[in-house]
């Protein structure tokens, strides 16, 4: 029975989460004289007007499912990966450079080689907080935010002064890949009414379910999950913590790489220098949270997150909303997952207020004892 409470509660919070962050945003649109039913509409209406908005919430959603389970993965060892945006902006520009490296080879090995390199990249920027981690005792949120700005800058001089001058359109933007690198389809772009639909949503749900599958049912899932929950005990238990942390640091890694290898090869199909770090990377984490690490909660939040950014692109001609607050909202949202714990508390206490009062029977055979005592009625 208490399991089952538990279940219902994990599912009302981060709902709670989502409702009250509307709420929110709706209270904030008042004060500032908008319409909150008509800047609610217009963002509905703009994310699901059609074929192409349909599919653009998914191509928006497959990058973001990929930042989330890796977070998920180093959550659950007990680490708070903030180089999501690093790790998969490494993946994104070294994907691009592979691909457009291999301009006249078949497609197969192309997007295969160019799919591990990015993944790869990735790993390789979240196996270096890692190994700090488990053998020098650093903490990883400092070195994955310093990280953060090193590949920013990396990338930047990768573009402007390592990649061949073929590859490159203009200064601070790579040529556009081939059809032989490219994700997209036109099958895809035809049932979707020519949005940029493309594989990488199918390849996050494959790697939705691997996931899960990796963290329930074998092994290794066991001792990350053991770790974050105790590292010395895992230790007492023959499992070596310093070797599992890096390996979780490297399967986030690999994960936010996919996500950036997505955004290249099937959102954007080239790379252009950044001006700050990839939103993915931190909307990723939000969409974890929100999911609860769970692959079904972050199926349905990086859904969820994307509809309100392209929809809320609809909010200002729609009903004269700025779309700013758009990221109140989400901004709304994810305070009220991070105090989900006050969220928990309210909940606990309405379940024991309604566990301990009597049941009518009870209170009719306590009348009638009393009665029969000669009490006062």
């Amino acid at each position: 029975m208490d399991n089952k409470l538990e279940k219902i509660k994990n599912i009302l919070v981060p709902v709670l989460s989502v409702i009250m962050g509307f709420v929110l945003g709706a209270i904030i649109m008042m004060i500032f004289n908008y319409d909150p039913v008509a800047g609610y509409k217009a963002m509905f209406n703009t994310a699901f007007q059609g074929p192409k908005s349909i599919g653009e919430i998914f191509v928006s959603a497959a990058p973001l499912i990929f930042t989330a389970l890796g977070f998920s993965v180093a959550n659950s060892a007990g680490f708070f990966n903030i180089g999501l945006s690093g790790q998969a902006l490494c993946g994104w520009v070294t994907s691009i450079w592979v691909a457009l490296s291999m301009p006249d080879a078949p497609r197969i090995v192309v997007v295969v080689v160019a799919v591990l390199a990015g993944a790869a990249a990735g790993a390789f920027a979240a196996a270096i907080p890692g190994v700090l981690r488990a053998y020098f005792g650093t903490s990883e949120v400092i070195v994955t935010i310093m990280l953060n700005y090193v590949f920013l800058y990396t990338s930047t001089h990768i573009v402007n002064n390592l990649m061949a001058p073929g590859i490159l359109g203009t200064k601070g933007v790579t040529k556009m890949v081939g059809a032989n690198a490219s994700l997209r389809t036109p099958f895809l772009t035809e049932i979707s009414g020519g949005s940029r639909l493309n594989l990488g949503i199918f390849l996050a749900l494959i790697f939705l379910v691997l996931v899960w599958f990796l963290m329930k049912k074998t092994t290794l899932g066991f001792e990350i999950r053991s770790v974050g929950l105790n590292p010395f005990a895992s230790e007492y238990a023959g499992m070596s913590s310093k070797r599992t942390i890096v390996l979780s640091m490297i399967i986030s890694g690999t994960l936010a790489g996919l996500g950036g290898v997505v955004y290249g090869l099937g959102t954007f199909g080239n790379f252009f220098v950044q001006g700050s770090s990839l939103s993915i990377g931190f909307d990723g984490m939000a969409v974890s949270l929100l999911g609860a690490g769970s692959s079904v909660g972050i199926l349905l939040s990086a859904l969820l997150f994307s509809v309100l950014k392209l929809g809320g692109q609809g909010m200002p001609l729609g009903a004269g909303v700025p779309t700013e607050l758009v990221d109140v909202v989400i901004a709304s949202i994810i305070f009220f997952v991070g105090i989900s714990y006050l969220i928990r508390f309210f909940l606990n206490k309405i379940g024991n207020n309604k566990k301990n009062r009597p049941e009518p029977a009870e209170v009719t055979m306590a009348v009638e004892k009393t009665d029969e005592e000669g009490g006062v009625i």
